[in-house]
């Protein structure tokens, strides 16, 4: 059984309110069967359909004193640890050097190829990105750090050539139309779910992640983050008609609270969507109430066994 793990940065459950939340209007019918027929929203409960479980998840995590970052609810989501607890604050958008000396030893990629299982972030990057990285100019996020610390690769426009990468706008117009690749690859977002549900089967763990519903959600505008969830819609379509229950388990997360509040521009405090698709469902949700959740869940389905690992171990 092998695991696929959707990262949308930045979204959350929030009013139902037409005028500052796309998820009280956008037209989802496909991410909305997987809710009973529910819209995302604040009053939407834990609930299971045919085929999923909803779980709204806490991202506060106890710590009350700032609003959920990036950086640390990243590696809440890819440890399994309460990150804000033990480095003693939420943290981002990038991880602080005592985030980063947890995830240097302990990560869901690192336990995985203890375990002797593959994974991959199938999310490309282009060259410079790359290079700052390289060049220390610019420090990866927690998700591209734990990659890195396990010794996989991130993946770059050579692996979106080849078709074994699907882009953060899902269809690849921001490579042909922004970043000066004019022949680069570009799909529908049905055949980017399609292409994701492919990849997902060649790995025991495959994890796709975008900034883009962070970024709407930080400047805008709403039309733009109804356009995104339903392109996204499209793409979830494409992933399960492709994808059987015997092949394993989906998992849709975020880190924080953002889009479902134009206008604000700033993150919020409140619960976020998980949906585990598919099979070990079930298994991946028992006691399921927070981002610490999410790793501990997916090494379960993998028949891995979930040892947390003391803060001040180091690596042998």
């Amino acid at each position: 059984m092998s695991v696929i793990l959707i990262f949308l940065d930045g979204i959350g459950l929030g009013d139902d309110d037409p005028a500052i939340n796309p998820f009280a209007v956008m037209e989802t019918p496909t991410l909305h069967s997987l809710s009973n027929g529910q819209r995302w929203l604040r009053n939407t409960p834990r609930l299971e359909s045919e085929r999923a479980i909803f779980l709204p998840t806490d991202t506060v995590l106890g710590i009350e004193a700032r609003r959920p970052q990036s950086g640390s609810g990243q590696a809440t989501i890819l440890t399994g640890r309460n990150i804000p607890q033990e480095i003693g604050e939420h943290w981002g958008p990038k991880p602080n050097e005592p985030t980063r000396k947890i995830l240097d030893y302990d990560n869901i990629f690192i336990r995985l190829k203890n375990a002797g299982r593959d994974a991959a972030l199938v999310t490309p990057y282009p060259p410079g990105l790359h290079q700052a990285i390289a060049r220390g100019k610019r420090l990866p996020s927690s998700i591209q750090y734990s990659v890195l610390a396990a010794g996989f690769p991130l993946y770059t426009e050579r692996e979106y050539y080849e078709g074994n990468a699907v882009s953060p706008d899902w269809t690849g117009e921001g490579w042909t139309q922004n970043l000066g690749y004019p022949d680069a690859p570009t799909y529908t977002p049905y055949e980017a779910g399609t292409l994701l549900a492919s990849l997902g089967k060649q790995h025991d763990f495959t994890m796709f992640s975008t900034w883009i519903t962070d970024e709407i959600g930080h400047r805008g505008p709403f039309e733009a983050g109804v356009e995104f969830m339903q392109k996204t819609d499209a793409v979830l379509r494409g992933l399960l008609d492709h994808w059987s229950d015997d092949d394993g388990l989906v998992v849709i997360t975020s880190d924080h609270g953002n889009m479902e509040v134009q206008g604000d521009r700033k993150h919020t405090k409140n619960l976020i969507p998980t949906i585990a698709i598919g099979g070990g469902r079930h298994t991946f949700a028992e006691g399921f109430r927070s981002l610490q959740d999410i790793t501990p869940g997916i090494l379960r389905v993998l028949g891995i066994d979930f040892n947390p690992i003391q803060q001040q171990e180091t690596p042998s």
